[in-house]
């Protein structure tokens, strides 16, 4: 194991920063996601700490020895690419093996700790397949065995996932987070799926256009976004705009002309405008004849029926779009709601992040 620190590090390409000013300490045998769209830098980040890449500025460092200037095979990291990048012409033991034998790990060693690695990924016995005769599946197995077969002080892993099916990259998330706490192994992961972040990961970093938007744990990020892009790219989020204020029942938001209770600790004046962030699945609504206390009233726009819960498209009168989710067999998902049932919505303040403008 060993911790990896990235120290104000930037890489450019030609005119755009792919990489900018990245400060990040993954501590040794964590699992940490970096996650964001398409050509955020998430990938470029990663490929610098394999040594695929030299930063342009900054400090790379695993075990506290800088690696700048040190090869790719000397880092002692285990890659596992998004397209598996296995040898055709190989067997599946041979491909496992092909990392050991760089290494100049012996005849006899080299094949047993592949069979052990092998093993660990549940394709014992599948040893002399050429990867032509694996489903995508099997393949990807055989490219995590390979990468964990040379025992590395840190993980590499570039989308791993994203070539497989639904139901198979779900089974596939459990069996690699069980594999990498099995090993202790320190893990950096590099995905664009945040249900696929948020289950796997002990901390994430969200990258937005080269920078890092906001890192912690899941529940950090996904409870306190620092900002919109974080509240809306980690799940969704209902963004709001008011105004700091005061009522009768203390610090509230002004919101189209309702006052709605906040929780807060930051420091705003009477007046200013600030944006709130709620969950679809924090919201609470009834229909208005029946409606308690604050809310905003509404009308449902659409329902639509997806399983274990239902969606709910929420309009205010002042043309706001909220969009709610509820259990599919509580009393909202179960007919007592209907496409254009006036209603009112509201949320618990301490359910409710306010994010920067």
């Amino acid at each position: 194991m060993a911790t990896v620190e990235v120290s104000n590090v930037s890489k450019k390409y030609a005119s755009t920063w792919a990489v900018s000013q990245a400060n990040l300490v993954i501590p040794e045998g964590s699992f940490f996601s970096l996650l964001g769209p398409s050509g955020s830098g998430k990938t470029t980040l990663l490929r610098l700490i394999a040594g695929f890449l030299r930063p342009d500025s900054g400090v790379i460092k695993i075990g506290g020895a800088v690696v700048n200037d040190v090869p790719p095979h000397r880092r002692d990291i285990g890659m596992v690419f998004q397209q598996y990048a296995l040898f055709p012409h190989r067997t599946v033991l041979d491909n496992v093996a092909f990392g050991l034998e760089m290494r100049g790990c012996g005849k006899a060693e080299r094949f047993e700790r592949a069979r052990q690695a092998l093993e660990m990924v549940q394709m014992a016995g599948r040893e002399n397949a050429y990867p032509k005769e694996l489903s995508g599946g099997q393949q990807q197995r055989v490219a995590i065995a390979r990468s964990v077969a040379v025992r590395p002080a840190v993980w590499l892993l570039d989308e791993p996932l994203s070539a497989l099916d639904r139901k198979l990259r779900v089974e596939m998330q459990s069996e690699l987070r069980s594999l990498q706490r099995q090993l202790g192994v320190t893990t950096i992961y590099v995905t664009h799926d945040q249900e696929e972040a948020l289950s796997m990961s002990d901390a994430i970093a969200i990258f937005r256009d080269g920078c890092i938007a906001q890192q912690g744990t899941a529940r950090d990020l996904y409870e306190q976004p620092a900002n919109a892009f974080v509240a809306d790219f980690l799940g969704s989020a209902n963004l709001l705009e008011g105004i700091f204020t005061k009522s009768t029942a203390g610090m509230c938001v002004e919101i189209e002309g309702v006052h709605l209770p906040v929780a807060s600790n930051q420091p705003f004046a009477i007046g200013d405008k600030i944006r709130l962030a709620v969950r679809p699945e924090r919201l609470e609504f009834a229909e208005l004849s029946s409606a308690k206390g604050w809310g905003l009233p509404a009308v449902v726009e659409s329902i639509t029926y997806l399983g274990s819960d239902s969606r709910f498209v929420l309009r205010t009168r002042r043309g706001t779009r909220l969009v709610a989710r509820a259990a599919s067999r509580s009393h909202l998902g179960s007919g007592g709601l209907t496409e254009g049932s006036e209603i009112n919505v509201s949320w618990k303040p301490e359910e409710t992040a306010i994010v920067a403008q």
